[in-house]
């Protein structure tokens, strides 16, 4: 088995559940290396499953180990993983998709109390030697709008944990659920235009990249807050910063940024930006969480059992005496 990356101190737990299972764990460099160097390790090694946190698998890499059955995602984003060439090449693609919901709910909600409340700005304030309590501008969140984009675990959570300050909570999604309490499921453009608060809970993919740019933007009601603790390229960047400068967007709170780990000097400069470092997914019970399933579902797989979370459909199986 191959674990490509890793953003903990080391590989215990996967290897613990690995090695268990009569299996071998070969463990390339914690930082996410580029595309080519896995596919260097991966055809040296010829891992019959990979574990990746961030780095890429490409397709390059899923057809250059003849004996590759699984890719397993150490998260929940499948967007640094060729899926359609493991599909095609009979891999099982799997991720761990509940593993954080509290998490980053609580990240995204956080963010946005951090806004109302003015806390990061009052305290860098403090922190600069100003003691200045007349020039707080705050919010009271009950008098605010929400809108959650994206009404999965996560964006149910979230909205669950908004509903109680007593705000409106507004919801967008594709596959809008059939009874969602508490919440008023609407378009994205309405919900743009009705929303204080913009909460992105969606995953990366040809269609939702950008889905935030300088038109969606300026949808929204003058001085409000985007919150991104999904992907970073969800968002365009260089919108949002225009946003903050012209006073349009009072507020961006970003966990995740295209340009990861990166972040634009432009960025920085605005005063209305709250950035964390990729984080929201994280504490002590999730990563644990996380890695432990992680690796049981490769261990499943070579096993040959199904899968708990495929995210594809392999043409051809891989199940049973592991015939290709």
């Amino acid at each position: 088995m191959l674990l490509t990356d890793y953003a903990w101190p080391d590989d215990s737990v996967e290897r613990s559940v690995i090695e268990k299972a009569g299996h071998t764990l070969v463990t390339g460099p914690a930082d996410p290396a580029s595309a080519e160097v896995i596919e260097e390790l991966v055809a040296e090694h010829r891992p019959a499953g990979i574990l990746t946190c961030w780095a890429p698998v490409s397709a390059t890499a899923i057809g250059t180990s003849p004996d590759l059955r699984i890719v397993a995602r150490l998260g929940v984003g499948l967007d640094n993983i060729a899926v359609d060439a493991a599909t095609e090449r009979g891999v099982w693609v799997t991720n761990v998709p509940d593993y954080c919901v509290e998490e980053v709910s609580d990240h995204a909600v956080g963010m946005v109390l951090a806004w109302t409340r003015g806390l990061a700005v009052s305290d860098r304030q403090v922190r600069a030697g100003r003691w200045n309590p007349a020039g707080a501008r705050l919010r009271r969140l009950s008098t605010l709008t929400c809108g959650v984009v994206g009404f999965g675990r996560i964006g149910r959570a979230t909205a669950r944990k908004l509903g109680a300050f007593g705000c409106r909570i507004l919801a967008h999604d594709p596959h809008p659920p059939k009874d969602a309490p508490g919440v008023e499921m609407v378009g994205l453009e309405e919900l743009l235009r009705r929303s204080d608060v913009v909460i992105l809970h969606v995953p990366l993919t040809p269609d939702t990249h950008h889905i935030i740019g300088a038109e969606q933007l300026e949808l929204m009601p003058p001085g409000g807050l985007l919150v991104n603790v999904s992907r970073g390229g969800l968002v365009d960047t260089d919108a949002v910063v225009k946003a903050l400068d012209g006073g349009h967007l009072d507020g961006a709170a970003f966990d995740v940024l295209e340009t990861e780990p990166h972040v634009p000097a432009a960025l920085l400069d605005q005063p209305g930006a709250l950035l964390t470092p990729h984080i929201a997914f994280s504490s002590d019970a999730s990563v644990t969480e996380l890695r432990r399933r992680a690796a049981e579902e490769v261990v499943r797989i070579l096993a040959g059992e199904a899968p708990a979370h495929a995210r594809n459909s392999p043409l051809v199986p891989t199940t049973g005496s592991g015939d290709r």
